[in-house]
């Protein structure tokens, strides 16, 4: 009875608080986009952006419709793992990532010994991304994120993430007109949000500008410093396809159990085509690419890592997989 009560207080005390003038307040309806972008400007000016910078980045800002349609779509149907590397990890874009590879082997070895991240990582990451640079997105990245933010289901995160953008153009990075990615706001080739671009993006050529709009070389090197500064380990791999024993038990697979690669082949897992699991100190998880189905992969710290950048486990897979055949694999 003493719970029921208390509830009921509760209740009550709720319903009383909707209809006092605080509550009142707090329902009050938003102001409209123009001037909701007003209140985005100062509080951007109070943050140390230049009042030009921010007048102009924001004068000619239009909410998108498409945007809002964008982000409340429900995905129809789940592509399998089969088909999503049959899409993403596909014989024209491993030639064309051999092909960069080499093209980029002169500025992709210096940058390799700056960031210690394998070039082929760099390039496989370009190519899931945005296919080398053909498909960045065409939405204007700051009319974007006001769109998202005022929209108000992510409304914080998606403010931070425009007035993060205010500052780069305050920053010389950028123009407005040319500040383009996709809907959700992720920017230039290698498709960071702003607040990603400034933490990792880096001028690589010394230009005074870090751009991962149209210079490959702050492309590569943005990346490279992505992975680094979450964990890259230069020395390793990412994994590896295996094979699990009959019976084995499904509580020891997922990211949550770390085992060294010596007891995983003790309990019985081999490589993909039956042969003995490399002789090495690594520890490392079973994942599977579907959840109950495989195929199974051995991972290692560097898949984490990728999963830093994109948290999809088809997407980590792919990466790996791809700068495989990138390097020759």
């Amino acid at each position: 009875m003493t719970g029921k009560r208390t509830l009921a207080a509760l209740m009550m005390a709720a319903a009383l608080a909707a209809g006092s003038p605080a509550a009142a307040q707090e329902a009050a309806p938003r102001p409209d986009f123009a001037a909701w972008l007003k209140e985005v400007e100062a509080e951007a000016v109070g943050r140390g952006i230049r009042a030009e910078t921010a007048t102009a980045a924001l004068a000619g800002v239009q909410h998108i419709d498409k945007v809002i349609e964008l982000d409340r779509r429900q995905p129809e149907g789940t592509m399998s793992y089969a088909q999503y590397m049959e899409r993403v990890v596909n014989p024209a874009r491993v030639e064309k990532g051999r092909a960069l590879l080499a093209a980029n082997s002169a500025v992709l070895a210096e940058i390799e010994r700056r960031y210690h991240v394998q070039p082929k990582y760099v390039v496989a990451l370009w190519g899931i991304e945005t296919d080398f640079g053909r498909v960045t997105g065409g939405y204007p990245v700051v009319s974007s994120l006001a769109t998202l933010a005022y929209d108000g289901r992510r409304s914080a995160f998606f403010r931070g993430e425009l007035l993060a953008a205010l500052q780069i153009l305050d920053e010389g990075h950028v123009t407005p007109a040319t500040m383009l990615g996709s809907w959700a706001g992720a920017m230039g080739q290698c498709q960071f949000m702003p607040s990603s671009f400034l933490k990792f993006a880096e001028d690589w050529n010394g230009d005074g500008r870090r751009d991962i709009w149209g210079t490959v070389p702050d492309v590569l090197a943005s990346a490279s410093n992505y992975l680094l500064r979450s964990g890259w380990n230069g020395d390793q791999t990412w994994g590896r396809a295996v094979r699990l024993p009959a019976g084995f038990d499904a509580g020891l697979i997922g990211l949550d159990t770390r085992k060294p690669v010596a007891e995983w082949t003790r309990l019985g897992v081999t490589a993909s085509g039956g042969k003995p699991l490399p002789k090495t100190e690594l520890e490392g998880s079973i994942v599977l690419a579907e959840a109950g189905k495989g195929p199974p992969f051995l991972v290692y710290e560097n898949f984490r890592t990728i999963l830093k950048w994109n948290r999809s486990t088809y997407f980590a897979l792919a990466v790996g997989h791809l700068a495989e055949r990138i390097g020759g694999k």
